[in-house]
């Protein structure tokens, strides 16, 4: 066969690939819809399973913007993408942090970080709190849902971290809602550049600027902008880029000071959610990606100077896990079957990163198995790799069983990456796709109350 007969046969392969991705998308999220609503399955999330919401269709102040910054991003694209790389990481980011209010302020100004104010969230705990040490010496003791004062269910359901970022805020003055929730909106649309700098640091630039839009559009930001687990995306994915510098770089001590940076903030992200050692996954993939292993010295060391920082503190990772894991099952979990959730998860999170994630998802797996000198091609598998990491990590979250409802919520740290694969896509696939996803944000956010 001759390299054209090659292309060709890749080309058409990635169309078939991309069809059959949106296909399986679009039916694991209207089965994960209609399987409750038909055979009235009680599966314990609101009114509108496989998300944790409810039907209230309305418009609000944020309704015209969203609609305007939609029209701009899909009439924009094209030309933004071959912007200089500054450029387009600063039009990312402004745009990002414009999306994410626009869909929020649907629900008024309030839709900004209101729900934080919540007694289930951190806020009205982070305003009580006088004493970190005297925190968390004794906050292992408040995580049972027996326990005298026990925690609130977001913070029991975290390490201390979490209440800890909260109780900062508060303590310089951003303990409002409105205030903290802008914190996070500003701190989460920092995720979209750390990502698109990892791809291109990994030598997938290419495709990271065709995937760019996806990142900064679409129906993740509805709950990036008044979730504590979008600061945790940001985390995870500043700690992934400094991974990927230790390990792409040929100078010593840019491999020690990054490898350690990103230890740290590994570390952290096990300080914020049990559910983040996941993340090692994709750090393997990064790793195997730069073909180099001599940064896991200094990650393990930045990683342990957190977690044994936190333990000499009064808070043990390891002695709060099980703890923790007895009062998710001694709460709504043990309600929640999984033989529903255990794949309606992955439905709910395919609503977070827009059906267009699955056509992605597709062409990724497609791409992996190609082998070629090409430097074009060598992009595409790295773009691919970090995606396929995304979807492993959602399905190892969903293995777990910690994980039944709410997803769209709790993976955030995860959808970044399986957006990356939607720059793998044909241009016509890319440019009906990206109207797709705003046009689906705005739908979701305008007909269902989300509660996050």
């Amino acid at each position: 066969m001759t390299s054209e007969t090659i292309q060709a046969h890749f080309v058409a392969t990635r169309e078939r690939a991309a069809r059959v991705g949106l296909c399986v998308a679009i039916l694991l999220v209207v089965a994960a819809m209609a399987v409750p609503a038909v055979t009235g399955w009680d599966v314990r999330a609101g009114a509108f399973p496989p998300l944790h919401s409810i039907w209230v269709p309305r418009v609000g102040p944020g309704t015209p913007l969203a609609v305007l910054l939609g029209v701009l991003a899909c009439v924009w694209a094209e030309r933004a993408a071959r912007w200089s790389w500054p450029q387009l990481l600063g039009a990312v980011y402004l745009f990002g942090v414009l999306w994410m209010l626009a869909l929020a302020t649907v629900d008024g100004i309030q839709g900004i970080g209101g729900i934080l104010d919540a007694k289930t969230e951190y806020l009205q705990t982070a305003r009580s709190v006088t004493d970190v040490g005297a925190l968390l010496r004794g906050y292992i003791d408040r995580i049972p849902l027996d326990s005298t004062g026990h925690w609130p269910v977001h913070i029991a359901g975290h390490p201390p971290a979490a209440l800890l970022f909260f109780t900062g805020l508060v303590r310089i003055g951003l303990g409002s809602a409105l205030a903290a929730g802008m914190v996070v909106t500003f701190v989460a649309a920092s995720t979209t550049v750390a990502t698109l700098l990892v791809a291109r640091r990994l030598g997938g630039e290419t495709p990271a600027r065709a995937a760019a839009p996806f990142l900064a559009v679409g129906p993740a930001a509805i709950w990036m902008c008044v979730s504590a687990d979008a600061m945790f995306a940001a985390v995870a994915a500043w700690a992934t880029l400094l991974l990927a510098c230790a390990a792409t770089s040929r100078r010593n001590w840019v491999t020690m000071t990054a490898g350690l940076g990103a230890g740290v903030l590994y570390g952290m992200c096990l300080m914020l959610s049990y559910g983040l050692p996941i993340l090692g996954i994709l750090a393997v993939i990064v790793l195997a990606l730069a073909r180099a292993w001599r940064p896991l010295p200094w990650v393990a060391a930045g990683v342990i100077i957190v977690v044994a920082g936190f333990a000499m503190l009064g808070f043990a990772w390891w002695e709060a896990l099980p703890v923790l894991r007895n009062r998710y099952w001694a709460g709504i979990a043990q309600h929640r079957p999984g033989l529903y959730w255990t794949w309606a998860d992955l439905a709910a999170v395919t609503v977070s990163a827009g059906p267009w994630v699955g056509a992605g998802i597709a062409v990724a797996i497609v791409d992996v198995r190609r082998s070629t000198a090409d430097e074009a091609d060598t992009g595409r598998r790295v773009v691919a790799w970090l995606a396929i990491a995304g979807a492993l990590m959602c399905a190892a979250a969903a293995a777990s069983q910690m994980s039944r409802a709410e997803v769209e919520r709790i993976w955030l740290p995860f959808v970044p990456w399986m957006l990356l694969a939607t720059g793998l896509l044909p241009p016509p696939w890319r440019r009906v796709g990206l109207i797709v996803q705003v046009a689906f944000a705005i739908v979701v956010q305008t007909l269902l109350y989300t509660r996050w």
